[in-house]
């Protein structure tokens, strides 16, 4: 079974989100399904206006609650503004997805995929928009969240830290970095009734990241997992639903692999 099998239940009724990086691919679909499941959404985005406002739009016609907010995660100035623009239309912040990604090509013949030839600035660029991203984000949105005693910060991540099938240097490391950011927030912010995890996807049907994937490449990925089928992007927006709804209350400081088993962190 799979998201276009069943109607999304209205977990997320009357909460608010931010989904950062949201104009295309899974944070688009993030943002959408969150909408579904009763939650107002940010579609925060860097550059494409044009497919921000198409996000928004579609929320809207299926009678949602979004708009759409440009704004660098690597610019803390700009994070706090964005959550001060959040609390002024809705009035609170309950869940933040940091989902923006710095431009990356998976190429397994890149120079980044070799420790004889990736260069330091090969990481920096991607622990900068991974990383400090996250970092700007969540303090940009915890005195709100503080002052609620209660909210859901979902990272997400990739399962080539746990299995690096292609070794993508600065881009595994910069999200492997997130899973001990996710757990320190969590140690730090459980006081405050803030719950904070990590969902690491595989290789999504289908992403701008794996447009090029060929059918035969998915298929034999489903034949490698337990649930013999490729996670659609859909499917793990469905797990961002999970984890930012209340059913997830006993829940904090995790590192979950959503790759239908593949990965058994």
């Amino acid at each position: 079974m799979s998201q276009t099998d069943f109607s999304i239940p209205a977990l997320l009724t009357g909460k608010v989100a931010i989904v950062t990086g949201a104009s295309r691919g899974l944070g688009a679909q993030i943002a959408q399904q969150m909408a579904a499941a009763g939650a107002m959404v940010c579609v925060n985005y860097l550059n494409s206006n044009e497919a921000a406002e198409a996000v928004v739009a579609g929320i809207e016609k299926a009678g949602g609650q979004a708009f759409s907010y440009q704004g660098d995660v690597s610019d803390l100035s700009k994070m706090k503004a964005m959550a001060s623009e959040v609390i002024e239309r809705f009035g609170r912040i309950d869940v933040l997805v940091n989902n923006a990604l710095p431009h990356y090509q998976f190429n397994p013949s890149a120079d980044y995929t070799s420790i004889e030839t990736v260069e330091w600035a090969h990481f920096s660029q991607q622990i900068d928009g991974i990383v400090k991203g996250a970092v700007n984000t969540v303090q940009a949105v915890l005195p709100q969240m503080k002052s609620q005693q209660m909210g859901k910060i979902i990272n997400i991540s990739t399962n080539l830290v746990y299995n690096p099938v292609v070794t993508y240097y600065d881009y595994t490391t910069a999200k492997s970095a997130l899973i001990g950011l996710t757990r320190n927030l969590a140690a730090e912010l459980g006081q405050y009734g803030i719950r904070v995890n990590l969902l690491a996807g595989g290789l999504l049907k289908t992403t701008d990241a794996s447009s090029l994937t060929t059918e035969e490449v998915f298929d034999y990925i489903a034949t490698t997992t337990p649930l013999r089928q490729a996670t659609s992007v859909a499917d793990f927006a469905n797990s961002v639903l999970l984890m930012a709804s209340d059913l997830s209350l006993a829940i904090t400081g995790q590192s979950i692999a959503v790759d239908g088993g593949l990965t058994m962190p």
